[in-house]
């Protein structure tokens, strides 16, 4: 799954440490889902959709298979 979380944070000037605390999680949490390592729960990906006002569908991409 790809994302635009660190686009989204930096065309609205936050930290990762800022976005963490807007929706309760930890930086780490907000930096392994940057790099793809977690993947959020529909929960959290409303969160982040929300803070960003967006659509989730234009925060995350499911990636291609073949």
């Amino acid at each position: 799954m790809k994302n635009r979380i660190k686009v989204e944070r930096a065309e609205k000037d936050l930290s990762q440490a800022d976005l963490a605390g807007q929706i309760g999680v930890s930086r780490q949490t907000i930096n392994s889902i940057e790099t793809g390592r977690y993947v959020p729960s529909t929960i959290l990906a409303l969160k982040l959709a929300q803070v960003f006002e967006k659509t989730v569908n234009e925060i995350f991409q499911l990636e291609e298979t073949d």
